[in-house]
């Protein structure tokens, strides 16, 4: 018996997540509106049943599908290996992994632009932001301290403000590259484009960041 609960529950977790994959692949092409639960079970291979058994309702498996892309970042930012001794060059690659995750996962840029044209009305109902949040800060946190512990940044530094910087500028690049290709009359897809932009957002980081020498406070 306790051999085929475990094959059940296995079976269980496997529709589970093919489901919620499914339902990133979707909303990220359909958006929330558009993004119909037949579509999604199609796409799973499974059918609506599965999907309001293991969900409960749309709108819930859209909360479930906002926590579950925000956690895929936090345990790929886990994963870094920061040398904490070097906190600029620490910084700096903090910086470069944010943008490549951007670069690399359209589906989060997609999502999270979807979730504020609804004003975060499903962020608002989950209780795991909040925690993942923080969890994704505190990567930044050590960083900041051990380059105040040095005398290289500034004392009186908010993190969150840090981290809306960082934030914002690898997700607008990436959130409106389509009009402002168009606008600028450059394909910012392109490579180079891309290496330029995340060398400038670096040095512009780390200035924001850095002590100012004496002279410059009076």
């Amino acid at each position: 018996m306790n051999k085929k609960t475990g094959i059940r529950a296995a079976q269980a977790q496997q529709t589970r997540t093919r489901i919620l994959e499914a339902a990133v692949k979707v909303f990220t092409r359909d958006g929330y509106s558009g993004g119909r639960v037949e579509s999604i079970s199609r796409e799973a291979e499974s059918n609506d049943r599965m999907l309001y058994y293991y969900f409960g309702s749309k709108e819930q498996l859209f909360i479930c599908v906002l926590e579950h892309t925000y956690e895929q970042f936090n345990k790929a930012e886990s994963r870094l290996k920061l040398d904490l001794s070097q906190p600029l060059v620490a910084l700096q690659e903090l910086v470069a992994f944010v943008w490549h995750y951007y670069v690399k996962h359209p589906e989060f840029v997609a999502i999270l632009s979807n979730e504020n044209l609804h004003n975060g009305k499903h962020a608002q109902q989950s209780s795991e932001l909040r925690r993942l949040s923080g969890e994704a800060v505190g990567v930044l946190r050590p960083i900041i301290e051990a380059g105040q512990a040095q005398g290289l940044f500034r004392e009186v530094l908010d993190i969150k403000h840090v981290y809306l910087m960082i934030a914002s500028l690898c997700y607008f690049y990436n959130s409106n590259r389509h009009t402002l290709s168009s606008f600028l009359g450059e394909d910012l897809a392109d490579k180079g484009q891309q290496q330029d932009w995340l060398g400038f957002i670096q040095d512009l980081v780390v200035r924001g960041v850095m002590r100012l020498p004496e002279k410059d406070l009076r």
